[in-house]
């Protein structure tokens, strides 16, 4: 730990992802195990309910959740290490079409990304993961800054590109 960061130095990244379950702001819970029977998925990991730069990044991904789940069966699985309340009014103050879990303890982001104490509690560090049909990690983005995110669209495209960078020469 180091002023305050608990950093998580193993990636991710082609191994098969840490199982959860989380309360939804659409109600019940939601597992991974779950959504990753139907096909791939999108974990995000946000800071929390404060954060402009998780709202952004949640924006593009409600942009094209529709899209992802319609076409390539994309279940897009946005985290905040916020209480289930404060969870929902983010939801619905940024008119978000997804919904959002809540990782009040921050145990969930701890297995991902890692977490670190700010002057708002405990969050997450951002992070974005893609994983496949066959449930394996085949993207990981950590935040080494907290405005440093990576799009919705970018993602899409990804998945459709058979996990490769759509944009790679």
């Amino acid at each position: 730990m180091v002023r305050g960061l608990s950093l998580r130095y193993i990636s991710l990244e082609n191994t098969e992802p840490p199982e959860f379950e989380l309360q939804s702001t659409g109600g019940g819970t939601v597992s991974l195990p779950d959504k990753l029977e139907n096909g791939p998925a999108i974990v995000l990991i946000n800071r929390g309910h404060w954060c402009s730069f998780c709202a952004e990044q949640l924006q593009t991904f409600s942009e094209v959740s529709y899209d992802l789940w319609f076409n390539e069966n994309v279940n897009v699985i946005p985290i905040v290490t916020d209480p289930l309340q404060k969870v929902t009014e983010m939801r619905d103050r940024y008119d978000l079409d997804v919904q959002l879990l809540a990782n009040p303890d921050g145990d969930v982001a701890e297995q991902y990304s890692g977490t670190e104490q700010t002057s708002h509690g405990l969050t997450g560090i951002a992070a974005t993961y893609v994983i496949d049909e066959d449930g394996v990690v085949r993207y990981e983005q950590v935040a080494n800054h907290p405005a440093d995110r990576t799009y919705g669209n970018w993602i899409r495209y990804f998945i459709r590109n058979d996990y490769e960078d759509p944009f790679a020469e």
